[in-house]
């Protein structure tokens, strides 16, 4: 029976427990690149304790942030920073892992401080969108994405493939595909923002298209030795809910087949009316009955507090992985308090040797 800090092997990739840093916008990168406020704030989780830290969602290309403010490797020029943080992680004891993706229609915003809504149009830093449909996400908008084209699919898949070897050559072991919140591949997935008529639009294989086709092509040139995942908004919380977790089971089926290795259970929010039941552990139920039917490893975040309960998710079987977001914000330092809750690790087990000498003993 594992336990929350047991280790976890994947692939070629151990981690030392199941305690994962969740990928946070910073918003605080300069033309894509990242700078001392993430080697401090990658930096910190990592001594904290936790197996693996993710870096924050990396645009593929300029069009594909968020914000003005997002992390991107969109360049070779940007290696350099990504290549510094990865390695800091791993002196620290974890396991360097980044998230890639494109925002979609939710691209060209401000940053959720000054307001969160699209940049206007006067802005010069400001872009039109894309997405597989000309549909905002906010309907009535005006900030209406341009439909993309089928040499734009082609080039968005081939952004993914040229940035993951960027990846690879920073030094990240530990890949994961955003295809959640509402962004660009949650938006072909999605009836909701895809009306397409063509082989991306329609019946659930050709909305799943663009995602498998991505898997794969990255699962090329992606180090066969390293995990390859994805965080996929798995439920639509409307009324379709039942249907969109259906579909997302079988398009994890497909991905599974095109070299997935694992799946970051997360949420859609492809529209902004979707109902979330906000509350502790809420997505761990999906999480755990997409473990089950699909067989592929499973991990899932959001509102995940307390120790004894996220030790008891992976002993259970619900979850293989425990992606920590506002928690680790909040105390970097957590595993080492978990650890001493549940009594089940040493300092040594779960800090660098410089802490865990001083604080090798519980009681001090």
């Amino acid at each position: 029976m594992s336990s929350l800090f047991a280790p976890f092997t994947l692939k070629g990739i151990t981690l030392r427990n199941r305690i994962a840093a969740s990928p946070m916008c910073q918003y605080q990168a300069e033309d894509g690149r990242l700078n001392e406020w993430h080697q401090s704030h990658y930096t910190s989780m990592a001594r904290g304790g936790a197996g693996l830290v993710v870096v924050e969602a990396t645009a593929v290309v300029p069009e594909g942030r968020i914000t003005p403010g997002d992390a991107g490797l969109w360049s070779d020029a940007q290696v350099a920073g990504f290549a510094s943080v990865s390695s800091a992680i791993k002196t620290a004891g974890a396991v360097p892992g980044i998230q890639l993706g494109h925002a979609g229609r939710k691209a060209g915003c401000k940053r959720p401080w000054e307001g969160g809504e699209p940049l206007d149009k006067a802005d010069p830093q400001a872009w039109q969108p894309v997405g597989p449909s000309a549909v905002p996400f906010m309907p009535g908008s005006g900030y209406i994405p341009r439909e993309m084209t089928l040499d734009d699919i082609r080039q968005a898949k081939q952004h993914f493939v040229d940035a993951t070897q960027r990846a690879r050559e920073a030094g990240f072991e530990w890949l994961e595909l955003h295809f959640a919140h509402g962004f660009l591949g949650q938006n072909f997935l999605s009836k909701h923002a895809n009306q397409r008529q063509d082989q991306y639009g329609g019946s659930l294989e050709n909305r799943a298209r663009f995602l498998i086709e991505t898997v794969r092509e990255v699962r090329e040139v992606w180090p066969e030795q390293y995990p390859l995942t994805v965080r996929l908004g798995v439920v639509e919380f409307d009324d379709g809910q039942a249907e969109s977790l259906t579909d997302a089971i079988q398009v994890l089926k497909w991905l599974k087949d095109a070299g997935l290795d694992l799946v970051d259970a997360g949420l859609a929010l492809s529209t902004p009316g979707e109902l979330v039941p906000w509350g502790p552990d809420f997505m761990v139920p999906y999480a755990a009955q997409i473990r089950q039917v699909t067989g592929l490893p499973v991990a899932t975040s959001w509102m995940i507090t307390d120790a004894l309960q996220a030790d008891e998710f992976v002993r259970s079987g619900q979850v293989d992985l425990v992606f920590l977001a506002r928690t680790l914000l909040a105390n970097p330092h957590w595993p080492y308090q978990a650890a001493r809750e549940l009594q089940i690790a040493r300092p040594a087990e779960v800090l660098p040797t410089p802490y865990a000498f001083w604080l090798q003993t519980w009681s001090n």
